[in-house]
């Protein structure tokens, strides 16, 4: 790892890896500009070198300017309209709807039976129904296989929103989905990768025992009201233990998800590896999957903007592992994303590059002129070969405005 002084930082330098102010902290994330603020900050500390792999690459212009071979696109032939896989809003914006363009796939259907089945163990649950904990460990196994069969399209899925209703469900399933990824990644055993999706898909399972009148409250809580919030890792522990008679492992995950890295967390206030690591890692995907939801109280914001979200934490909430397992496997534009190319089109990411986390892959929804594209004759452009384009900006997929036809 190189080091680089302090005092020769300079305000909108892009290294091309992740930079470290103690070889654990992040600064910055790849291919993101230093703010004077970061270097103020470490002036501050009395921080005289920071650590990274990487080279300054100085901006975007700077980075483009590298490649030595342009590649043009082969123009594609205009294509009929299709108008069944877009939404046009009244006011003049568009959706562009996964479920619309994908509800007959198999990994569509794969992903609702998920969120269906775990909904069906919930309504069991609240009931007062008797339940089984091979009734989580099947589903558990089910989603470990769609996921290794379907593992693009379920990360699509969760930006995408597209299931409605079941949200309980919906939610826990994402955050399985996720944990799952980032698990794999840390190269946790099996046993171990099982036991963090089951604790995944019950971490919230606490919230049937709270009220509508709280959980789906629109707008503030009161103090009271936070604190009934906060019990629900407690219910959560019932439920699992004496209801379901499930594992201490998963058990524990469940219990733990909401404590912090530095120890400012409920309900046992742990700090650092005292937490478990399943416990860690679904701390990270509940966090991310509740940002890009749409809830009661606000509307979701976009992958990208989640993804700075997690890398700003700086070891406050989160294991640095961690995180760093989770950009690596989600890129800086996650999967599912809806981006704004530098020629105005717009497009979808569908694949993200590890090494190059600013170029993933990208299917074409709307070309330069404002024209919607169809999704059976969209072009996939993979920008890490086309130098041509880059990414300008990520967007919100119902706030953009579409040119007139």
């Amino acid at each position: 790892m190189g080091f680089f002084n302090t005092s020769d930082l300079k305000p909108g330098q892009i290294f091309s890896e992740p930079v470290y102010s103690d070889g654990k902290n992040l600064l910055v994330p790849a291919m993101f500009p230093l703010r004077q603020k970061d270097i103020d900050l470490l002036l501050s500390w009395g921080i005289d070198t920071v650590q990274t792999d990487g080279y300054i690459v100085e901006d975007e212009a700077a980075f483009e300017a590298e490649a030595e071979e342009i590649l043009e696109p082969e123009p594609e032939p205009e294509p009929e309209p299709e108008e069944e896989n877009i939404i046009e809003s009244k006011k003049g914006s568009i959706n562009f709807s996964i479920s619309d363009v994908q509800q007959n796939s198999s990994s569509y259907r794969a992903y609702k039976n998920i969120i269906e089945k775990l909904n069906s163990v919930f309504t069991n649950l609240k009931s007062g129904n008797d339940v089984e904990m091979r009734a989580i460990d099947n589903i558990c196994v089910q989603l470990l296989q769609d996921l290794r069969d379907y593992p693009d399209s379920f990360v699509g899925f969760i930006l995408g929103g597209e299931v409605m209703g079941h949200e309980l469900a919906k939610s826990s399933v994402n955050t399985a989905i996720l944990s799952a990824l980032i698990a794999q990644e840390l190269h946790l055993p099996n046993h171990k990768i099982n036991n963090v999706i089951a604790g995944a898909l019950l971490h919230d399972v606490g919230m049937l025992r709270l009220s509508k009148g709280i959980t789906e409250k629109k707008g503030g809580l009161s103090d009271a009201e936070h604190e009934q919030i906060k019990s629900h890792p407690l219910h959560t522990s019932k439920i699992i233990t004496k209801e379901l008679f499930g594992p201490h492992e998963v058990n524990l995950i469940a219990l733990q998800h909401h404590e912090r890295w530095d120890g400012q967390g409920y309900p046992d206030h742990l700090v650092g590896s005292a937490i478990d690591i399943g416990a860690r890692i679904v701390s990270a995907a509940d966090a991310f999957e509740a940002m890009v939801s749409k809830k009661s109280y606000r509307n979701p914001i976009v992958g990208y903007q989640a993804i700075k979200n997690m890398l700003a934490d700086n070891s406050r909430r989160f294991d640095p592992a961690v995180i760093m397992a989770f950009t690596k496997i989600m890129g800086i534009y996650p999967i599912g994303s809806i981006v704004r190319l530098n020629n105005g089109s717009v497009a979808r990411v569908v694949s993200v590059h590890i090494n190059a986390p600013l170029r993933p892959v990208v299917l074409m929804l709307m070309d330069e002129n404002g024209k919607s594209v169809s999704f059976r004759n969209a072009q996939t452009i993979d920008l890490l070969e086309v130098k041509t384009l880059f990414i300008k900006e990520a967007i919100d997929p119902s706030d953009f405005d579409v040119a007139d036809e």
